[in-house]
């Protein structure tokens, strides 16, 4: 891998994971109690020896540079590292803010085409997976590919929101559907499932090849494909293009996958996490997932019932609360006798002064301290950091509210109350 480097595009502005990208970019947004979802992809590189790794950033970065900074540092001697390229303006044309996924890469060309790099990983920074990049690599190479997409079987009702490919039996990609509609433009596409499991991977009745957004492009294709034309997009126009004039393999890739784009998605993502048996594993030795080290002190939890639960560092629970199905972020202190079911709750960037949350008074501002005060009840909710809940509150959306809108410092958003970073929910206050 050393002939490698890996770009993470991190730069959009993520309007789908409202009001959890209000404030920060979408590579920035919390994930699992105390990761972010940049922590994924980075992580993935790091495990497979993979340790140039560049950051695409241009939309509220200010947290995610911090975050990134703070986080992967390497020695002198290992040559790694994880430098953020933000959008700048140069004295070339154009060289302005990022129009696309390609576009930024494109602008930021003389970076990855400079001596002794042949091959350039493009990954996103929103989706959450395991993978050897080592082993993609090594499959390229041994197919003469231009380029390697990993993918992922499905089965064709899955595939109306995926771009799904087609693949002779070398594993070269022959056609692809942008999110198919119809069975007509599903049958363009379908593959045998006896292909997929004379290839190791057990179709289980799959008969479609869906991309996971993950390219591996030989250095001089990416760069004669971008300064070919001003496409703007990997997924809708540059791949596609590149399926007509190069060689492109596929990858296939059967472990678990979730793209993180959405409110809906991000909620069960991380609520699947504290389940018992949880379909990805964030503890795996062989392959951690890295993320920034803080000096937390461990959570205290005093006569309180916790089932089904993550709980991350420097937390303090009180006696009487109840959390179910829950995932509690860095420094979150829960009051006495709170209920949490089916929720994600941030915690907090800092501590308040000590004594402040015991203290059943406002504080000299007029708002309950940091945390979720007594006697609250949070349920199928998001709570972002740094939020105080007066106490009695409920935040459950007991009204069905649709999108939009609840009240100054709340939204439902696919059906999900979110509250908003830095908000003050009043005493006995309810949706």
């Amino acid at each position: 891998m050393r002939n490698a480097v890996a770009v993470v595009l991190g730069g959009g502005q993520g309007s789908r994971l409202r009001p959890l990208t209000n404030y920060r970019s979408k590579p920035a947004v919390p994930l699992a109690a105390k990761y972010r979802l940049i922590d994924i992809p980075i992580s993935n590189c790091l495990n497979s020896g993979l340790n140039r790794i560049y950051v695409l950033t241009q939309f509220l970065s200010v947290s995610l540079h911090r975050h990134i900074r703070g986080t992967y540092r390497f020695d002198n001697f290992s040559g790694g590292f994880v430098e953020i390229l933000a959008a700048q303006q140069t004295m070339a044309d154009g060289t302005d803010w990022y129009q696309g996924t390609a576009d930024a890469v494109r602008k930021n060309l003389r970076y990855m085409t400079q001596q002794g790099i042949d091959y350039v990983a493009i990954l996103s920074g929103d989706q959450l997976y395991r993978m050897d990049f080592a082993a993609m690599l090594k499959e390229h190479v041994a197919t003469s590919a231009d380029v390697t997409i990993a993918a992922k079987p499905v089965h064709g009702q899955e595939a109306a929101g995926l771009g799904v490919m087609r693949v002779d039996d070398s594993g070269r990609v022959i056609g692809f559907v942008e999110k198919p509609t119809s069975d007509a433009e599903l049958a363009e596409v379908r593959m045998a499932p006896e292909w997929i499991d004379a290839r190791g991977v057990t179709s289980g009745g799959r008969d479609c090849l869906a991309s996971m957004g993950i390219y591996l492009f030989s250095t001089r294709t990416l760069s004669e494909l971008l300064e070919a034309d001003d496409h703007q997009d990997f997924g809708r126009e540059v791949f596609p293009s590149a399926i007509n004039h190069r060689k492109v393999q596929v990858h296939l890739f059967d472990g678990y996958w979730e793209d993180i784009g959405t409110i809906k998605s991000f909620f069960e993502a991380n609520l699947q996490l504290a389940h018992p048996n949880p379909p990805f594993e964030m503890t795996d030795a062989v392959a951690p997932i890295y993320t920034r080290p803080r000096f937390l002190p461990p959570t205290r939890i005093d006569g309180a019932t916790i089932t089904g639960s993550l709980i991350a560092d420097g937390c303090v629970i009180e006696p009487g609360a109840t959390i179910e199905n829950s995932v509690v972020g860095l420094r979150c202190r829960i009051g006495r006798d709170v209920t949490i079911r089916n929720s994600v709750l941030m915690g907090a960037d800092y501590y308040e002064a000590p004594g402040h949350f015991a203290s059943s008074n406002a504080d000299a501002a007029g708002l309950p301290p940091i945390g979720i005060g007594a006697g609250s009840l949070i349920e199928g909710a998001i709570v972002d950091k740094n939020c105080r809940i007066g106490p009695g509150a409920k935040v459950v959306n007991q009204s069905g509210a649709g999108d939009g809108k609840v009240g100054e410092f709340c939204t439902v958003s696919d059906g999900i109350l979110v509250v908003e970073k830095d908000a003050s929910i009043p005493s006995q206050w309810s949706c």
